[in-house]
């Protein structure tokens, strides 16, 4: 078999909240209603639909992570160079992200990590060819 498609879903406290996050980063929106709020990343075009909290539980029974005390996924950013690994921090930062990983070189890349609002982590990470 083979899937046409891979996106990711996740549960949000908040819509509003969400889609003012991610809009202020830049993502491309992919949609809204009253349950969720979607985004594409990248240049494939990733969709992330951010779901509400009871919307997502009923997909999951009760069996969402609580991210408080830990993810099971981190989402990679690919930036072109380190000046834009620190150009995103100043924009996670502006638009209310929290910084968990301070920027840093790692093996030959470089990155720093952060957290949406809701605990979904990211990192942003240059890496040279």
């Amino acid at each position: 078999m083979r899937t046409k498609k891979i996106w990711a879903n996740l549960g949000v406290e908040d819509l509003a909240r969400t889609t003012k996050f991610y809009s202020e980063l830049g993502f491309k929106p992919n949609g809204t209603n009253e349950v969720l709020t979607s985004f594409t990343f990248g240049q494939d075009d990733f969709i992330i639909h951010f779901f509400t909290k009871e919307r997502f539980k009923w997909a999951l029974g009760d069996e969402a992570s609580d991210l408080k005390l830990g993810n099971e996924i981190i989402f990679s950013l690919s930036a072109e160079s380190v000046d834009e690994v620190h150009q995103w921090l100043l924009a996670v930062k502006n638009a209310g992200g929290r910084i968990f990983a301070e920027p840093q070189s790692f093996e030959k890349g470089y990155f720093f990590g952060f957290a949406d609002p809701d605990g979904h982590k990211f990192n942003v990470l240059y890496w040279p060819e």
